[in-house]
């Protein structure tokens, strides 16, 4: 197993490698007078992936804190409706005076 991560990893790493080698033409970002830079062109492109893959995890995060939130509120559900069938169950077998063997 061992191994085949270690293909997968190198095969990604010549993917990136050969990827930043194809696309070196810089490229001028300009915003008004807060921003003007020059990048390659990969260079543009994974900062903005890493971007989308913070971003994406940022919200893999919140999902995350409201199913757990989610999943509490439920498991406090079934412990009241767990503890109301076991109640209702102990009224059940409360035996109640039979009055009319007494009248025999």
């Amino acid at each position: 197993m061992r191994v085949i991560y270690t293909i997968i990893i190198v095969l990604i790493m010549l993917f990136i490698i050969t990827f930043s080698l194809a696309n070196t033409v810089p490229i001028q970002i300009k915003y008004y007078h807060f921003i003007d830079v020059i990048l390659p062109t990969y260079m543009l492109i994974f900062i903005f992936f890493l971007a989308g893959v913070i971003f994406t995890g940022f919200m893999g995060v919140v999902e995350r804190f409201r199913l757990n939130r989610t999943i509490g509120r439920l498991n406090k559900t079934i412990k009241d409706l767990r503890r109301e069938l076991r109640d209702s169950k102990k009224e059940q077998f409360v035996e109640e005076p039979n009055l009319s063997a007494g009248n025999e």
